[in-house]
């Protein structure tokens, strides 16, 4: 028998990873299939902070950002399966590999980032992950990264 897949919303989210605004990059993971697989939700909106330089007059989401919420994403899916709420959990890029860039993310997207889980277990630091970021089905980005998990992350006060 299969487990229901899990929802984080934004309060779980916080709960889950430490980013705050402006660098708080999801908001909300759905679908969640243990630490196999999710896919995290973000809405685009123009009040964030990188659109008033990125670029004035065309507001581009950067695509540094875009592999960003995939990470979050990925840490949310690991964190829900291994239920690290309230433990202060942090996530450490080691490597990103095959990035591409496929379609700009503009203000009013809405961006739905598919995460799968390449090697990683539970109870071990580095994970890599496969990831694919996409608005109303049209690929906007892909890439592979590799990740340092500190699961035991000093408790904040």
């Amino acid at each position: 028998m299969t487990q229901p897949l899990q929802t984080a919303d934004i309060h779980m989210i916080q709960r889950l990873i430490p980013h705050r605004y402006p660098f708080l990059l999801i908001d909300r993971v759905r679908d969640i299939d243990g630490y196999q697989s999710a896919v995290g939700i973000k809405n685009v909106t123009m009040n964030e902070p990188h659109f008033q330089g990125h670029f004035p007059g065309k507001p581009i989401m950067p695509g540094v950002t875009i592999v960003e919420a995939m990470a979050q994403t990925a840490a949310v899916m690991v964190g829900t399966a291994l239920q690290m709420q309230d433990q202060n959990m942090l996530v450490y890029f080691m490597a990103i590999e095959k990035a591409k860039f496929r379609r700009m993310v503009v203000p009013g997207d809405v961006l739905e980032m598919h995460l799968t889980t390449v090697r990683g277990k539970p109870g071990g630091k580095v994970w890599k992950f496969a990831g694919i970021a996409s608005v109303g089905g049209e690929m906007a980005c892909e890439a592979e990264f590799t990740a340092m998990m500190d699961l035991g992350g000093t408790k904040a006060e």
